[in-house]
């Protein structure tokens, strides 16, 4: 049997980026995954109608594209093509119009009335140096190398998107387009830090824009295989693991699952103490998607929307506050937010000629069992009048069939647990380096690990680092 140096559980994208770290190390690594295919997520499938390439379950990569780590790979040569819409995110109102995140700032600001400068104001230092900014945020509780940028950001970041968007902005335009990109996160829009993914995401539209993949997500998970394997690593799929007694011997075992998959698998090993924190672990809201196959494209009241990959579907700041509270309090919004996705606007290799390819999805609380294909197709229909009768056929995926797909994403939680303030920094459990676990060779690279959820591969970096640091006394990888 050939031996590895370290073995990853799940091929998801921080499973796959922990992979390479090591296997650029010059270590022997094989990639265990329990599906049929690798990816986790970010994976492609015609769910609809055959010749419709529909991503799975994420589709949009902002910040897949600004990744620290991913954007430094040569993907390129591994067959990723990122596809960029001309507008990252268009959120229209009811009066017919839409506001934009433009690449540009200035761009943006014009469309944002008196709120302009305010939102210059807001995003320009960062989006001038998002670099270093994305280097420091994007991962643990650190000494940070650019303390003033990231104390900076932190002021406003740590807010309540609730209190950012008062203080900052006095009309209902700008307030709802930064709520909106803030409620990709699923915490309460009142509670801290929500403000700091409306910020990173901004950030982000405006730095390296929200790309798609073309031919779908599916194709980046195969660059990230691709790559792996030319460094020697292994991958093998209809590979599950049941118990750490199932894996070959290796001095380093890597999980990217989240705390509910870790005690599964390896819970008789722990020590009683880390179980329990595994197990208070908080998992946000959980989500229902829909795809579409569709006779021709989405036919919205502001054409404007039609210049973007990505369109956040409800009206104001108050609607997106209120479907939010409601969310969490057990009940699904009569209005739900929706985010929206249209890549075969931009990436015709998706649908068949002249027909076309659309997802969104909403949040609901974590496990509900509510069909929400009537509030969500009444959310598209409302900002584009006749979109059913473009409707081909439909494929809906809630909560449970999510998990069933993907066992992390448990009660549909996209985002590998809620990003409250402690949970931000201290994800699984109140550790010093939360990517170790108490067994010396174990250690965890998933979204439950900081910076948390995204397709960015920065949970699987960190966590290898530490990997390389502690049990093979390696030098840092870049």
């Amino acid at each position: 049997m050939q031996r590895y140096d370290a073995v990853v559980v799940g091929a998801g994208p921080n499973g796959l980026a922990a992979a390479i770290v090591l296997a650029r190390a010059g270590l022997a690594v094989l990639v265990r995954e329990a599906a049929a295919s690798p990816g986790g997520g970010v994976c492609s499938g015609e769910l609809t109608l055959p010749g419709f390439a529909h991503d799975v379950c994420s589709a949009v990569y902002p910040l897949g594209v600004g990744s620290p780590f991913l954007r430094r790979l040569p993907l390129a040569a591994h067959g990723l093509d990122w596809v960029q819409p001309p507008v990252p995110l268009a959120h229209p109102f009811d009066d017919g119009s839409a506001a934009l995140l433009e690449r540009s700032t200035r761009a943006t600001a014009r469309r944002l009335g008196p709120d302009g400068p305010a939102w210059q104001a807001l995003m320009d230092p960062f989006v001038a140096q998002w670099e270093a900014l994305f280097a420091d945020a994007l991962g643990p509780l650190r000494p940070p190398r650019h303390p003033l940028l990231l104390a900076r950001f932190g002021l406003a970041a740590l807010l309540p998107t609730t209190w950012l968007v008062q203080r900052a902005f006095r009309g209902p335009r700008a307030r709802a387009l930064f709520a909106g990109i803030a409620a990709h996160a699923t915490l309460p829009l009142c509670h801290s830090p929500s403000a700091a993914f409306g910020l990173i995401l901004g950030i982000a539209g405006h730095a390296v824009g929200w790309p798609v993949v073309r031919g779908g997500s599916g194709c980046l998970s195969a660059a990230l295989v691709s790559y792996l394997r030319s460094l020697g690593g292994q991958v093998i799929c209809n590979a599950p693991v049941e118990s750490l007694a199932d894996l070959p011997s290796a001095r380093a075992v890597l999980l990217d699952l989240t705390p509910r998959q870790v005690l599964r698998l390896a819970g008789p090993a722990l020590p009683a103490g880390y179980r329990r924190a595994l197990a208070r672990y908080q998992y946000g809201l959980g989500t229902f998607k829909l795809d579409w196959a569709l006779d021709g494209p989405i036919p919205w009241r502001a054409p404007e929307c039609a210049r973007a990959a990505t369109v956040h579907l409800g009206n104001s700041f108050e609607e997106l506050n209120a479907g939010r509270q409601a969310e969490w309090s057990g009940r699904p919004a009569e209005r739900p937010f929706v985010l929206l996705a249209q890549p075969s606007l931009f990436d015709p290799s998706r649908a068949p000629q002249g027909k076309h390819t659309a997802w969104a999805y909403c949040h609901l609380p974590n496990g509900c069992g509510a069909d929400m294909t009537e509030r969500v197709e009444a959310q598209v229909e409302r900002f584009a009048p006749g979109f059913r009768a473009r409707i081909l056929a439909r494929h809906a995926m809630g909560p449970a069939d999510l998990e069933r797909h993907n066992p992390n994403l448990v009660g549909g939680d996209i985002n590998g647990g809620e990003a409250t303030l402690r949970q931000l920094f201290f994800r699984p459990a109140l550790r010093p380096v939360p990517y170790a676990t108490p067994l010396p060779h174990l250690f965890l690279c998933s979204s439950s690990t900081p910076p948390g959820g995204g397709v960015h591969g920065m949970c699987g970096y960190h966590a290898a680092q530490v990997v390389l640091r502690r049990r093979f006394a390696r030098p840092l990888a870049p």
